[in-house]
């Protein structure tokens, strides 16, 4: 994977400034009650990650298109390839997006903060 880019902050959770702190205080997403706490600055080169109040209320959209990517793709497997019914399909889905939420709550913010900041290779 190539540092210092946006997809390596995403998969990696780390700042979008540096791609070397740490963008989670916790890093597992399944501590139900830390999973998307951050630290306010980067530890290592200070870029804030509470841009505004309400700054992450996007994130919600960007977490809307990854369920709805999650879900045609899990229905052409499950529905066209795999010619399971409809019904089992929904509990499929049901049960995929309950494990998978923390995780895709906390990928939401990171590719939400990765559309306004940038990387600055002064700050590694």
């Amino acid at each position: 994977m190539i540092k210092n880019t946006k997809l390596y902050s995403i998969l990696f959770d780390k700042c979008p400034k540096c791609c070397v702190g740490d963008f989670y205080k916790d890093k597992t997403p399944y501590n139900l009650k830390t999973f998307v706490d951050s630290p306010n600055n980067c530890p290592h080169c200070g870029e804030s990650f509470e841009k505004e109040v309400g700054f992450y209320y996007g994130a919600m959209y960007v977490s809307y298109g990854l369920n709805v990517a999650l879900g045609v793709g899990l229905f052409l497997l499950t529905v066209s390839v795999l010619n399971f019914s409809l019904i089992a399909f929904l509990g499929t889905y049901a049960g995929l997006i309950l494990i998978l939420f923390p995780w895709i709550m906390r990928k939401s913010r990171l590719i939400y903060i990765n559309l306004f900041v940038h990387f600055d290779k002064s700050k590694q």
